[in-house]
């Protein structure tokens, strides 16, 4: 039996549910992209909005709306756990209409899905009986996102039955907590594909925002207040493998998402660490500074008999390299349910934890003759880098310098201080990160990085998210991204006058192009005439000419131009005040050469210091 209920909307009173039921499991943040469709959904998160119950994000472009609800959710887990470890994240829902809208998410499904960020899509949809008709903005909706969420459901348009709320809020809890991995700990994305009929509104009465602010009682979850508890897993000891061979001669692998783990790890055995920049450890004492070069030295990861992977490595080929040969051990320490990180197809053994046992300083505190090697190739790679990336190296100015990118990279590190928050574009930016770190001294910020699918796509509309989120617990944000990264989604500069604050600067590094693909075998063969470098200029370095400044002004975001590394510091030290977009003009033409240069230069040195 139906009935008409207060709002004369069955729409609107369980799109009203929905969110209620999402904020008493902890969703503090939703991103809505507007549509017809969605207008159950909107309604109810502005009466909540204006209630302080969530926090309302509006983007017009879904695509960015979904990278923003990553960044925020990613942001959430920033701070450290009293006993060391990463707070988990919170789930962040994102509200689209019906059609293409939908299909937009995807870019930022993916990357959730291969980061294990808890995302809460809510697409709105057509009732059933007008899916397949023609119907307007109308396809098929229902797994759009394939195995790319750890949920979907198809969710049958409300008509006002009596417990249709009920079974509504049975779904969500479940998909909500799906999205935590709160059963599998294999947090990420889920789906809820949500069917509305007219009307879509709500009546003009006075109980919602066409006549106010609809209060709490006007919420209809009294249908079903007992919430579900799901207790995760508990714990275990963790795994105690036997170290194969002579375990002195053990790498630690930090990748994207390690954690504080890896590097209490390395300082309790006093193994050498192998750290990427968005590991959350590249600032461990026993860290090797450009370790991906330091990696090529001759003989000097001859004796390595046992590598600890912790998180996600994807940014280096010389790492993979090494977790590829027969003669290493490999162990893969990968939490909960999903797949483990193994590109080489050589792991030992696989387990989810690691005994506290390995924690415990069991050797020498410098770890032995191994590490010593380690801390001196180190130390001499070390030298390399930061001779070639001080002012004096660079004072002809950045845009004709060699190894200008790098020096922006050291720059935009050394102002950053502890407490700050530094989300890294893919390509150059941040693997001149990861060869810039642990040159200056003193603690590094704290690093994000899309490194789930390690594309460029939503960069900033990700940094937004974080930066919103590093506010909230006063700490400032700064993106370092590429111009190609920039441009891509330089639609996330797109606010609305009345959305959230948000302070962020986002350094933008343009050498007008593509100069990752120089560093590849693209790059090589370009070098081999006139014709090879054309086609290589127009399908691999794409320059665009583009006027970042206009751009900005278009969106009023405030432009900086930058020529000199103190210049840069010194722009940046500033206060930070909205969204600011700092451009630094760079040379793209001899990328590859200098790489190459600074490998040769580092694998000298290297062999040089071991030899003495």
């Amino acid at each position: 039996m139906t009935g008409v209920p207060p709002s004369g909307s069955p729409a609107v009173e369980a799109a009203r549910a929905l969110v209620a039921d999402l904020v008493a499991q902890g969703v503090r943040d939703v991103v809505l992209a507007p549509g017809s469709r969605s207008a159950p959904l909107a309604y109810a998160l502005a009466e909540a909005d204006a209630r302080g119950d969530v926090v309302l994000h509006v983007r017009i472009d879904e695509r960015s709306a979904g990278f923003l609800a990553l960044g925020l959710s990613r942001g959430s887990a920033l701070g450290p756990r009293s006993d060391g470890g990463t707070p988990a994240a919170r789930p962040v829902a994102v509200v689209t209409t019906s059609g293409t809208a939908v299909a937009n998410l995807h870019p930022a499904v993916l990357e959730a899905h291969h980061s294990g960020v808890p995302l809460v899509l809510l697409t709105a949809d057509r009732p059933h009986e007008l899916r397949g008709t023609g119907a307007s903005q109308t396809t098929d909706q229902v797994g759009i996102f394939g195995t790319a969420v750890r949920a979907a459901v198809d969710v049958p348009a409300p008509d006002g039955r009596a417990g249709e709320v009920r079974d509504l809020l049975a779904v969500v809890r479940r998909t909500v907590a799906a999205a935590r991995g709160a059963r599998d700990l294999h947090p990420g994305p889920v789906h809820l594909d949500l069917a509305y009929r007219d009307p879509l509104h709500p009546a003009d009465d006075g109980t919602g925002p066409v006549g106010g602010s609809a209060g709490s009682e006007a919420t209809p979850v009294a249908e079903s207040r007992r919430a579900v508890e799901v207790v995760p897993p508990v714990a275990g000891p963790g795994a105690d493998p036997a170290l194969p061979g002579d375990g002195a001669r053990t790498l630690v692998v930090a990748g994207d998402g390690a954690g504080p783990a890896a590097r209490r790890l390395s300082e309790a055995q006093g193994w050498p660490l192998l750290a990427e920049p968005s590991s959350g450890s590249a600032d461990g004492p026993l860290g090797v500074v450009a370790y991906r070069s330091v990696l090529g030295a001759a003989g000097l990861a001859d004796d390595v008999e046992h590598v600890v992977v912790l998180g996600h490595p994807t940014l280096s080929r010389p790492v993979q390299r090494l977790l590829a040969r027969p003669d290493v051990a490999v162990t893969v320490v990968a939490p909960g349910g999903g797949p483990w990180p193994d590109a080489a197809r050589n792991a030992t053994r696989v387990v989810g934890a690691l005994h506290e046992r390995w924690f415990a300083p069991t050797r020498p505190a410098d770890g032995g003759a191994f590490a010593a090697r380690w801390r001196a190739a180190s130390d001499a790679a070390a030298a390399v880098v930061a001779a070639a990336t001080t002012d004096e190296a660079v004072q002809g100015g950045l845009r004709t310098a060699p190894h200008a990118a790098l020096a922006v990279a050291r720059a935009v590190v050394a102002v950053s201080g502890a407490d700050d928050v530094l989300v890294v574009g893919a390509s150059n930016p941040v693997r001149d990160l990861d060869l810039v770190l642990g040159l200056d001294p003193g603690p590094a910020p704290t690093v994000l990085a899309n490194r789930g699918l390690a594309g460029i796509d939503g960069t900033v509309s990700t940094a937004t998210g974080v930066a919103v989120e590093a506010g909230r617990a006063g700490r400032r944000a700064r993106a370092l991204v590429g111009d190609l990264t920039f441009l891509h989604d330089v639609g996330g500069l797109l606010r609305g006058p009345g959305e959230p604050a948000v302070d962020l600067d986002v350094i933008v590094v343009n050498d007008d192009g593509g100069s990752i693909f120089a560093t590849l075998e693209h790059g090589a063969l370009a070098a081999t005439g006139p014709a090879a470098e054309a086609t290589f200029e127009r399908v691999f370095g794409t320059p665009h000419g583009a006027h970042l400044a206009q751009l900005c002004a278009g969106y009023g975001v405030d432009h900086q131009l930058v020529d000199d590394v103190a210049s840069l510091r010194h722009v940046l030290a500033g206060p930070s005040q909205g969204v600011r977009v700092v451009e630094v003009p760079v040379a793209r033409a001899a990328r590859l050469e200098e790489s190459r240069d600074l490998t040769a230069r580092i694998h000298a040195e290297v062999g040089r210091t071991l030899a003495r």
